[in-house]
């Protein structure tokens, strides 16, 4: 399959202080893509540089075969974005905008448009301005959808949503992406909702890809191991243990390690024989496993 976007050993620095550093990934065509990453992880400046917005200080990528610098207006006419910025007219009713972005869309399809419009059962004629912040972003959904993108862009989609517009939206998303062969890259802070959702995730942390590939390789093989808090001092980050969470009675090891491999560690360590041999290994969901490998604060 084609990669539809491609980075290649990308770094970015803001003033003094290093963003992105070494970034390594590629998108094929078709599927659901999830970048994710906390705040400040560098999701949104990877999708800035993607767009042409920012110039990296090393490395390149490409996004339809094109340079991220340099995207023909023809090829950026395929690529659907949704970022915090997005520009609306609130002036103008739900009918009116639809008419204006169409003008300038080769291949707009109304009908997907009014499809996802018509689920808020809110009548044509009503003012941007007058609808809620939810409402309003199921507009702007609506206006990139209905343009018929090969890329879908959404840096933080679930903004502004409540559950059940969310939920409505993904439903929406699926259908469309199985229809019509569309990429997606998106971004969210709601991870629990995407467990179902995603094909493939990019997991960011600190500037990093700590994790890539397909969703289901991810949460099969990233694990969680459970020990009693007083190995805190014996056990360290290091190529077998990626990170440790702390809690009154217990700490949680997340590693890429199978359970044999972290019981030779445990054992190299000094650990007690008995402890290895009772080792837990817990069960983890998509977001168990972004919350292991990245932190919880």
């Amino acid at each position: 399959m084609q990669d539809v976007i491609v980075c290649e050993n990308l770094s970015f620095k803001y003033k003094n202080t290093e963003v992105l550093r070494d970034i390594n990934l590629s998108v094929k065509q078709g599927g659901i893509v999830g970048l994710l990453g906390k705040n400040g992880a560098g999701k949104s400046t990877i999708i800035n540089i993607l767009m042409g917005f920012l110039q990296p200080n090393f490395g390149k990528c490409s996004i339809l075969g094109h340079q991220s610098f340099f995207i023909p207006p023809h090829v950026r006419a395929k690529i659907g974005l949704v970022h915090e910025g997005f520009t609306q007219y609130d002036f103008m009713s739900i009918d009116e905008i639809e008419r204006y972005y169409s003008a300038y869309y080769q291949e707009w399809q109304k009908d997907l448009y009014y499809d996802l419009i018509d689920r808020m059962e809110v009548p044509h004629s009503r003012k941007i301005s007058k609808l809620s912040c939810g409402q309003r972003s199921q507009v702007t959904l609506g206006l990139v959808l209905a343009q018929n993108p090969k890329l879908l862009i959404l840096d933080d989609f679930s903004m502004g949503l409540d559950v059940g517009y969310r939920r409505l939206f993904l439903e929406f998303l699926r259908d469309f992406v199985d229809t019509y062969k569309t990429t997606v890259l998106l971004t969210s802070h709601i991870i629990s909702e995407l467990d179902t959702f995603l094909d493939e995730v990019i997991v960011l942390k600190d500037g990093i890809v700590k994790a890539k590939g397909t969703k289901e390789d991810f949460t099969k093989n990233f694990y969680s191991y459970s020990l009693p808090i007083y190995l805190s001092d014996t056990l360290k980050i290091d190529e077998n243990i990626v990170n440790i969470e702390y809690g009154k009675r217990e700490l949680l090891a997340f590693s890429f390690k199978d359970k044999t491999t972290i019981k030779e560690h445990l054992f190299n360590l000094g650990v007690k024989s008995d402890l290895i041999e009772n080792l837990t290994q817990n069960s983890m969901n998509l977001e168990d496993a972004f919350i292991g490998l990245t932190g919880r604060y």
